[in-house]
């Protein structure tokens, strides 16, 4: 499972005041934590004033790039702060000579998204989030989500986009207001992983339990129910407790660790919250 750690977002109050004070302090111990926690990717977000974000997307890049050694994910519906940010990156990487993989999210079917941010994907070789959604709006059905997802797998083929760089995301939206929601995806995954067994599967796991309590039992087991059925990464924040250790123990059980030895180590680590 490939995790993209969410926490350093600008909608998040803390790091929004971290951002405006530009304290990067905050916002690298909140890179470090995730690191260590288990993140494959750090997600960085500096969406919260659409007039400052290409500076404040560059000054975060800045900040945390050189302070882990997990790649980046730049979260951003602007082509105009990802082609700054992604230009600053891509020079640190090259002076350090690293070969780190670099993530943009995200894509989805809008031509305007396509037209934008498609060529940042082909330019920097970047892993892409597509997001289940076009001008209609967002997904209500499984097959709504695999025709939308269909969609977009035909533009980033039409300019050299292998589907194994792209991680789609059906785009879960909360059990509170529509019950189906939860089903559907899961329906959606399993019908998109047998039409498209070489693309990834992703998601915003907090999404389904938006408005409900005990938030964390439902995202937890939505996860697992999502990674049998073939969900392979997701945006979350692998420092939130239970977490990590769900995910090692699904794994162990869907054969996606040999012989349970990362479930075994971690155990052996004091790493499994049921130790």
């Amino acid at each position: 499972m490939l995790i993209v750690a969410e926490r350093i977002n600008a909608t998040r109050k803390r790091i929004g005041a971290a951002l405006a004070e530009r304290d990067a302090k905050l916002i690298v111990k909140e890179a470090k934590n995730q690191a260590a926690a288990g993140a494959a990717f750090i997600d960085i977000n500096a969406g919260a004033d659409p007039a400052k974000e290409t500076e404040d997307l560059v000054w975060m890049t800045r900040a945390v790039q050189g302070a882990v050694e997990t790649p980046l994910c730049f979260d951003s519906a602007s082509p105009e702060a990802l082609s700054a940010a992604l230009d600053v990156h891509s020079r640190f990487l090259a002076s350090k000579s690293d070969g780190r993989k670099i993530m943009i999210n995200s894509i989805n079917g809008e031509k305007s998204r396509l037209d934008g941010i498609l060529p940042l994907v082909v330019k920097y070789e970047a892993e892409v989030v597509a997001l289940a959604m076009d001008e209609a709006g967002m997904p209500t059905t499984a097959a709504d989500r695999v025709a939308k997802v269909s969609a977009i797998l035909e533009a980033a083929a039409a300019v050299g986009v292998p589907s194994a760089r792209i991680y789609a995301d059906p785009c879960i939206q909360p059990v509170s207001t529509d019950q189906t929601q939860a089903r559907a995806v899961i329906d959606a995954i399993r019908e998109l992983r047998a039409k498209f067994p070489e693309l990834n599967y992703i998601c915003g796991l907090s999404n389904v339990s938006f408005g409900l309590p005990q938030r964390r039992l439902l995202n937890r087991t939505f996860l697992v129910l999502l990674m049998g059925a073939g969900l392979n990464a997701a945006v979350l924040d692998p420092t939130e407790p239970g977490m990590m250790s769900a995910i090692l123990a699904a794994e162990a059980l869907l054969g996606q660790d040999e012989w349970c030895m990362q479930y075994i180590t971690a155990s052996r680590d004091g790493k499994l919250d049921d130790a």
